[in-house]
């Protein structure tokens, strides 16, 4: 997404986005930057950027556990999101995302994009922390089991939420079950569209704006 995307997603027409070199990427993994958006001290929208894979604010190096899933079954109780779910979370922005199959031909690794239709821009729920001692700002996506509508490509699905209801999950007046319930209710991942694409993503170093070109004769 543009930064212009972004903004546009968020309804930051106050003025226009400022100046920046930010050109869409097509290839994002885990612990690479990405944008994100939360609530600042006066209550705001802020833009931030950070590392995709949560660096608790008291670790004391960077976690090897695998950090940028956050599962909504555990997200209010587990140690490392617990606080976050209580007091940082946001929103991460795309327009797209991957998942893999097992190819029963020859064992390999098939890629689907999954996107809403016409591909329009939309939030993932996350949580964000930022680590003092370590200077490192990151953040997390949570998810939840799949719909029955692509479960067959994965049994769990980022939880994608409906724009109505982004003020509600940034709202951290809302707590405990009934901000489990702004998640649970405010799912549109029914809505995804899905299709097979080159093994080229397979790789992260691969940027190429092909990513989201079907494969001819995919399902």
């Amino acid at each position: 997404m543009t930064w212009a995307e972004i903004h546009a997603l968020y309804s930051i027409h106050d003025k226009a986005p400022p100046p920046t070199n930010t050109r869409p990427r097509y290839n994002i993994a885990p612990t690479q930057d990405v944008f994100f958006a939360h609530r600042d001290k006066a209550s705001g929208l802020e833009i931030d950027y950070g590392r995709w894979w949560l660096v608790p604010f008291f670790a004391k190096e960077l976690p090897k556990a695998a950090m940028f899933n956050a599962r909504i079954e555990t997200v209010d109780t587990s140690g490392a999101y617990r606080e976050p779910f209580k007091s940082k979370r946001c929103l991460i922005p795309a327009d797209g995302y991957f998942e893999w199959t097992k190819s029963a031909e020859d064992g390999g690794k098939d890629p689907w994009l999954l996107q809403l239709p016409d591909a329009r821009p939309f939030s993932f729920a996350g949580l964000w922390a930022h680590n003092d001692k370590l200077g490192v700002t990151s953040c997390t996506i949570i998810t939840a089991p799949a719909a029955d509508s692509i479960a067959h490509i994965h049994t769990r699905m980022p939880v994608i939420l409906d724009p109505s209801s982004y003020d509600d999950w940034l709202n951290t007046d809302v707590q405990g079950s009934d901000a489990k319930a702004v998640l649970l209710d405010n799912q549109i991942d029914d809505q995804l569209d899905f299709h097979r694409v080159g093994r080229d993503v397979n790789s992260s170093r691969y940027q190429g704006e092909d990513t989201k070109m079907p494969l001819v004769n995919s399902l």
